[in-house]
């Protein structure tokens, strides 16, 4: 392969990059603020300016042009040697910088981009260290631009990162550079909001404090949070994120990159939809027949008499006739298979369904081929292959169907089934009236987050998880699997569906439960005709991080 010299490292490259993508492909900082690899590239930040020397075709001598260049926008070639440390390039990065601080207002402290700031961290780099500036700052105005976004044009580099995302990925055209000079500013067009389904992409986008996230903003500083990777669990997309939370509670959701999945993006929809997470009123402790099993005091065991009931009831189902259960499309595969096993080992012709899959409104494409699914819920394919191949592993299994959740509320009264355990685990309210009539006058087992209406109906009700509070996986839209882990710890005295299903199975064979460990019951699953995905490099990420920042802090 052809190779490259930058500031006096080698490095191969493919024909077509760009000095800079070549440089950060091999880990090689070179200061930019305009380029963003899903965008086209102006050159208008000038502060990867380098010296270029390349070989001349005729003598083979290194010959500099004597001036420099932008490396987002030359290519590189074979030969060439590129310095962005030299005391021309240096200049330039002080000279940048000094620019973009002229009017820029020192207000690091109230900040939200404090921490991840690509000016702090820059000005730090290849700053001056203190402004020779002393005339007036030229003020501009704070602006809300859409829902969900705060614009602080005083802090606007204008990088134009901004205008060029809603330009050419999302083509809806909202903001615009108006004005020149010392008054150039970003803005939206007159009666256009920036509103579209990706619009709060741009928060991301900003390398400074300009475009901020109105839900986020001083709810916590960035080096509080702990980033843990994860994926949707609102819609079927399987969009990589991570959730960055502290001290048990999720602030915000961001985009992770995945080039196969969701590029650098996630819909406003996923970055806001995880509020019922910390809902007030999630079923934290478990009920018997709408009454708590126990006080806070004695969780532990009010888990133990709810188990035993919940046992008992599908145990008495089992011999008296059918079982049935509906395994919600927003529960992880393992959450699915280890149900399956739970209830199958009472009854191997039981009922199986995927609960109700919501649906709202149809798929949109984007030009740059992101997909906005209608289909919200994350996991139903998964939900749907676990049931299958559980089900098909019972030997003497009459049949080996999955429902969905209209045939199941009918097979159920067709099979006379004597007892049902119901999982939900949605955002929002779930229940059909004809789910409801279904599971009527026989005993009912649910294991849900949020109070509906079948919540005090049920004999025995169990507070489980949501996504972020259990580790786990997920099958796409476009099939693809992929796993997450635990962001923050189980509210309260809830437990993951993982963790129930192995009680009651414990209960079953009165045994003591094994506490659910996400890499050994993958092995299981592997072992299990349909299921031999599901190995332990199905998680993309392993590394929970912390997002750091530049200033020491001191105990006071």
């Amino acid at each position: 392969m052809p190779q490259i010299t930058i500031n006096g490292k080698p490095m191969e490259f493919q024909k077509g990059q760009t000095i800079l993508q070549v440089a950060l492909a091999n880990e090689e900082e070179i200061p930019h603020y305009c380029y963003h690899d899903s965008l086209s590239i102006p050159a208008n930040c000038r502060i990867c300016l380098a010296e270029i020397w390349q070989p001349n075709p005729k003598t083979g001598k290194l010959e500099s042009t004597g001036r420099l260049s932008p490396t987002c926008h030359t290519h590189a070639a074979e030969g060439m040697v590129v310095y962005t440390d030299s005391d021309k390039a240096k200049a330039n990065q002080k000279a940048v910088m000094e620019y973009l601080l002229i009017n820029h207002p020192v207000d690091c402290a109230i900040c939200d981009q404090a921490g991840e700031c690509g000016l702090q961290d820059y000005s730090h780099e290849y700053g001056r260290g203190e402004s020779r500036f002393v005339e007036e700052k030229i003020k501009n105005p704070k602006k809300q631009v859409g829902p969900n976004i705060l614009l602080y044009s005083d802090r606007c580099i204008m990088c134009t990162r901004c205008v060029r995302f809603t330009r050419e990925v999302t083509q809806t055209n909202e903001l615009m550079v108006e004005g020149r000079g010392g008054t150039e500013m970003i803005d939206v067009f007159p009666g256009m909001a920036l509103d579209n389904e990706l619009a709060s992409n741009v928060i991301d986008l900003c390398p400074v404090g300009a475009l901020l996230d109105k839900d986020f903003l001083f709810q916590q500083r960035v080096w509080f949070l702990t980033k843990t990777p994860s994926i949707d669990g609102i819609t079927s997309s399987g969009d990589n994120i991570s959730v960055e939370h502290n001290d048990g509670r999720v602030y915000r959701i961001k985009p992770r990159r995945n080039a196969a999945v969701n590029q650098w993006w996630i819909t406003d929809e996923v970055r806001y939809g995880w509020k019922f997470v910390h809902r007030e009123d999630r079923l934290s402790l478990p009920m018997l027949k709408g009454q708590p099993a126990g006080d806070a005091a004695h969780a532990a065991q009010a888990w133990t008499t709810a188990i035993e009931a919940a046992g008992a009831a599908l145990a008495q189902g089992a011999a008296a006739g059918r079982l049935a259960l509906l395994v919600s499309p927003m529960l992880s595969c393992e959450d699915a298979y280890l149900l399956a096993h739970a209830v199958l080992a009472h009854d191997a012709n039981a009922v199986l369904g995927v609960g109700p899959v919501p649906v709202d409104g149809q798929d949109k494409t984007f030009p740059n081929g992101f997909v906005v699914r209608a289909e919200k819920a994350p996991n139903a394919r998964g939900v749907r292959m676990a049931l299958e191949a559980v089900a098909s592993s019972f030997a003497g299994r009459s049949a080996a169907a999955v429902h969905d959740a209209a045939g199941w509320c009918a097979a159920v009264q067709s099979a006379g089934a004597k007892a049902c355990l119901v999982t939900g685990n949605y955002p929002s309210a779930w229940q059909s009236d004809e789910l409801v009539r279904a599971v009527s006058g026989r005993a009912l087992v649910l294991i849900d987050t949020l109070p509906d209406r079948l919540t005090n109906a049920a004999d025995v009700m169990l507070p489980s998880c949501t996504w972020v509070e259990k580790a786990g996986s997920f099958v796409n839209a476009n099939g693809l699997l992929q796993g997450f882990k635990a962001a923050i710890a189980p509210l309260d005295f809830a437990r993951s569906e993982s963790q129930i299903a192995l009680e009651l199975d414990a209960h079953r064979r009165h045994a003591r439960g094994a506490a659910f460990a996400v890499a050994t019951v993958r092995a299981e699953m592997a072992r299990t005709k349909g299921l031999e995905g599901f190995t332990a490099d199905i998680d993309p990420v392993t590394k929970v991080a912390t997002v750091q920042a530049d200033m020491e802090l001191v105990a006071l």
